[in-house]
């Protein structure tokens, strides 16, 4: 009887001992967890695009629109910028920049135009192009000049500052130029210069 009552105190012992043992190790075990792993560096913090967000909301803006539609005699249209403006408070309409559009006609005649920028009145009746701006025709003409206006409702583009045109038949100089439908009843489209119109003519070698 009195081994079994020694065990007893024996394993009692055992057991209040292992009580504080496994509670220190546990703890010794987590901060040698703590001590070995990778210390967190504020500069490795996920990096965050620099964008003024005060800016962007006092001038909201758009990344990369595209614009498409028909013109009432059956012309596509389709512009795309590299940034938007929308019409805001005291601004007529919006505003774009890096501008390119591509016109088809019903008969299958495609005019390319890049500029600088472009207005859309409220009205969205045209779009005005500035700046470097260039026309190329697939009759072979490239038509540079500062600005022009096209129309997104009928086939009618012009320019009322001067150009200048390299084509088949050399360089034109003139005030002004418009491309449109021919006259009434005409299934065409005319591409003509106006006004002190000066062709340098370049035969073909």
């Amino acid at each position: 009887m009195a081994r079994a009552a020694g065990s007893g105190d024996g394993w009692s012992r055992l057991v209040a001992l292992l009580k504080v043992v496994l509670p220190l190790a546990a703890l010794g075990a987590l901060s040698t967890l703590f001590l070995l792993s990778d210390r967190i560096n504020p500069e490795d913090a996920l990096p965050f695009a620099d964008v003024d967000v005060e800016a962007r909301l006092r001038e909201p803006r758009m990344t990369l629109p595209t614009y498409a539609g028909v013109t009432e005699d059956g012309s596509s249209i389709e512009v795309q910028a590299s940034e938007a403006r929308p019409a805001q408070d005291g601004v007529k309409g919006q505003s774009a920049v890096d501008v390119a559009g591509v016109m088809t006609t019903p008969d299958g005649v495609v005019t390319h135009l890049v500029a600088d920028a472009a207005d859309l009145p409220l009205d969205q009746s045209e779009v005005t192009f500035t700046g470097n701006v260039v026309l190329d025709h697939e009759t072979g003409y490239r038509v540079r000049s500062e600005a022009m206006t096209a129309s997104l409702q009928r086939t009618d583009v012009r320019s009322d500052v001067p150009v200048i045109a390299d084509g088949p038949l050399g360089q034109v100089t003139a005030d002004t130029m418009r491309l449109t439908q021919g006259g009434a009843g005409a299934n065409g489209y005319l591409l003509v210069f106006n006004g002190n119109v000066r062709l340098i003519y370049l035969p073909k070698k």
